[in-house]
């Protein structure tokens, strides 16, 4: 492992995170004339939004938001990104903190001009993470079609092995590189922006919810790559079990937030998911039907309640007010049985459905991995801002459960706090 100095940067901010509210904290800062280091884990930009099939308020793709941002990026110097990347530690205080940075090898260099040659050779396949292991991909893979860096990776499993050898063989470029290592790189940075983001609560941890146990039991972002483009099925939303097209469909609310045995807040967005889910599934079978248990339904403001409304209005959608208790399986044929209780009747509903969607809570990045720096956390694993200290803030999802609009006006707020930290140095 080899470490690299880097020139002190005065002046200088640090975005931890490639997501919607990195990417924003990082051109509002960079674009006023502030050099920005944005630190990401995964080999590309993006984060969650780059794995929706669509986002409100316009029901976009994601390509309408990222697009626009990665020209941003890529056409402004200030900004330096480093993808493959983790922030080891922070030492120092507000306007002058010292960080170590880990570099992991994607072992593909800069000469990468994304030709597939590799992949098209490559014979070892992994599980495909962006598409929540429901598909493989290839050794050597482009995480997604509008990946930025648009730069392949290679797994570190075919390294020295005969795959490897082949890829090499395949690249015209010389853009293959196994002699790649890790490496340390030291920052001096005035600020810090943490916008680490959030990742989907782990459905098996709810053990009467099924997931896990049966095949036509999924989760909300499971659904949202079935129905994108460029997802595990190019945008059929097809049972697991035999690649079928579902009649019927259930959406189960609040599957482990609002629960003190596994997220006790509220989510955010976890309705107003499943209702634009809905409409996926209706715009693709127009005579599905569907039903949606949940225990209140949270669609805050005008343009959320007005969809909401729109739900309601159609025929083929059924909005039930009950907590599901359990979810069974007929081994026989796949079918999922939802169970719950209509607390506006009392009665006791069973309902048996092609497939079963579990609204899973979100829960922060940082809740799983804890964060090398002296920061204050809720309960949950939220950052607690202190603004009153100042140097080190949380954006976005780190903060606290938010859509994508209320993360990237938090996000613009998040890069003036860091902008003012230099400012009073």
């Amino acid at each position: 492992m080899t470490t690299d100095k880097a020139a002190p940067a005065s002046g200088s901010i640090l975005v931890v995170g490639g997501g919607i509210s990195g990417l924003t904290t990082t051109l509002e800062a960079a674009e006023v004339g502030y050099e920005v280091f944005m630190v990401e884990k995964n080999p590309y930009l993006g984060g969650r939004v780059s794995q929706l099939n669509q986002y409100f308020p316009k029901l976009c793709p994601p390509t309408c938001g990222l697009e626009i941002n990665f020209r941003r990026i890529k056409d402004n110097p200030k900004v330096k990104v480093l993808t493959l990347a983790e922030v080891e530690k922070v030492t120092g205080t507000p306007g002058n903190y010292d960080v170590t940075i880990k570099l992991n090898p994607r072992y593909v260099n800069e000469n990468c001009t994304c030709c597939g040659a590799c992949a098209e050779v490559c014979r070892t396949e992994i599980a495909n993470e962006f598409n929540f292991g429901m598909d493989n991909i290839k050794g050597a893979y482009l995480p997604y079609e509008m990946a930025f860096p648009a730069r392949y990776t290679i797994s570190s499993r075919i390294k020295g092995t005969e795959d490897a050898k082949r890829c090499v063989e395949a690249c015209k470029y010389d853009a293959i590189d196994f002699d790649m290592a890790p490496k340390i790189l030291n920052l001096k940075v005035g600020a810090i922006v943490w916008a680490t983001g959030w990742e989907p609560y782990d459905a098996t941890k709810i053990d009467n919810l099924g997931f896990g146990q049966y095949k036509n039991v999924v989760t909300n972002m499971m659904l949202e790559r079935l129905a994108a483009p460029n997802g595990p099925t190019r945008g059929k939303i097809l049972k697991p079990s035999d690649n079928k097209e579902p009649e019927t469909i259930a959406f189960v609310q609040c599957a482990g937030s609002r629960d003190e045995n596994h997220l006790p807040y509220c989510s955010y967005i976890c309705c107003m998911a499943s209702l634009k889910q809905a409409t996926y599934v209706r715009e693709r079978y127009p005579e599905a039907k569907i039903y949606i248990f949940y225990i209140d339904i949270r669609s805050p403001g005008q343009r959320y309640e007005k969809f909401y409304k729109m739900i309601k209005e159609d025929k083929n959608i059924f909005l039930i007010k009950g907590k599901v208790a359990e979810v069974s399986e007929d081994p026989d044929n796949g079918t999922i049985t939802v169970v719950a209780e209509d607390t506006i009747t009392g009665e006791k509903i069973r309902q048996t459905v092609d497939m079963a969607v579990l609204a899973t809570g979100m829960q922060p990045t940082a809740a799983n991995a804890k964060l090398p720096a002296d920061l204050n956390f809720t309960e949950d694993g939220f950052i607690v801002n202190d603004f009153e200290k100042g140097g080190m803030f949380a954006a976005g999802c780190a903060n606290r459960p938010a859509d994508v609009v209320s993360s990237n006006q938090n996000a613009t707020g998040m890069a003036l706090k860091a902008i003012q930290t230099l400012v009073k140095r």
